[in-house]
């Protein structure tokens, strides 16, 4: 990509109003120094000793940060958390990307737990971090109608307002989260009503039965929706994800690891970007988040299809080169990586 596409594409990101609705989570890390291990008087087991915790948005918030890190104007986040500590904690870490990030449609709510990944980390001097066993809150009764009905209420109002919206269904088990049947409902009036609305989907679960939006999903998933075999060659992923954008009347966006990225547009257009050479250790946590957020804002910028996956393609190498956080991409890392004289 040259300097002055780069740029131009770029330009465009300051006026962006975006809206992230989904499973805000917390991120927290306990560093652990091992030097420091003890045995527990009381029951002989082995302390922990944590001499540092950090904390940051995750989940739909791992989508936020990338935004902010890419200087987009205005994002409003759509969702809730808890009552609770973490619930404290993951506000406080929004309240401080204040400027860009408007809270009015982020929640707390005492029918919620906040949704939490506990990340312990044992810090080896001139070592990667090792990561423990992860400790998680989730909620695993369905979301109450009060609560959906904040997130509903939501939607419409800033469906009008932004240029995009981008869906994050984190969760499990179906119903428990922001993204319920009832979001999905109201996201296809949006559609039917400003059909040229740009909206980008991501479910952990899969994407079946979701609106005909944009779609950013792996491999396997789109081998769970029946569409390839999990010894699918590029070609035939390729043939099976043009099917599907045709079906849907969308774009559609297939993460595939070490093989890099592939786009395909209903018209018939196909793109497929290679990873980038690895530059060092890596940990994969963040880096569809970063896909995601990436290419949402390059496509409504303006950004031709292979010039999307072309960004989300670096932002992706950055993030995996980040290790022991859920990493993000700047635009000047971008451009370290992408832009050619």
């Amino acid at each position: 990509m040259t300097p002055a596409r780069f740029q131009a594409i770029s330009d465009q990101y300051s006026a962006l109003r975006i809206a992230v609705v989904g499973d805000f989570c917390l991120d927290r890390y306990l560093e652990i120094d091992p030097g420091k291990q003890e045995l527990s008087i009381e029951t002989g087991l082995p302390v922990h000793n944590v001499v540092n915790v950090r904390s940051q948005p995750g989940g739909a918030g791992t989508i936020l940060n990338n935004l902010v890190a890419l200087g987009v104007g205005e994002i409003y986040p759509v969702g809730f958390c808890g009552t609770d500590a973490e619930g404290f904690e993951l506000q406080r870490a929004l309240r401080a990307k204040a400027g860009s990030v408007h809270l009015d449609h982020f929640f707390a709510t005492d029918a919620r737990r906040t949704f939490a990944y506990c990340k312990p980390l044992l810090m080896h001097p001139g070592r990667a971090p090792e990561e423990l066993s992860r400790l998680d809150s989730k909620n695993w009764t369905p979301t109450p109608a009060l609560v959906e009905g904040r997130i509903l209420g939501a939607l419409p109002e800033l469906a009008s307002g932004v240029e995009a919206l981008i869906l994050l269904d984190q969760v499990d088990v179906p119903e428990t989260g922001v993204v319920t049947a009832r979001v999905l409902d109201t996201v296809r009036q949006i559609l039917k009503a400003s059909p040229r609305k740009w909206i980008m989907a991501d479910s952990r679960r899969g994407l079946r039965g979701w609106p005909a939006v944009c779609f950013k999903m792996n491999a396997a998933e789109l081998c769970a929706l029946g569409r390839t075999t999990a010894d699918a060659s590029l070609d035939g992923i390729s043939e099976a994800a043009l099917a599907l954008a045709q079906q849907q009347g969308k774009p559609i966006f297939v993460t595939l690891s070490e093989r890099g990225i592939l786009g395909v547009s209903p018209q018939g257009e196909v793109e497929h970007v290679p990873a980038l050479p690895l530059r060092g250790g890596i940990d994969v946590v963040g880096a569809g988040d970063a896909v995601t957020a990436n290419l949402t804002v390059a496509l409504t910028a303006g950004a031709t299809l292979r010039e999307a996956l072309e960004l989300a393609n670096a932002a992706a190498s950055v993030v995996i080169h980040q290790l022991g956080t859920t990493g993000t991409a700047s635009l000047a890392q971008i451009r370290s990586l992408l832009v050619t004289a």
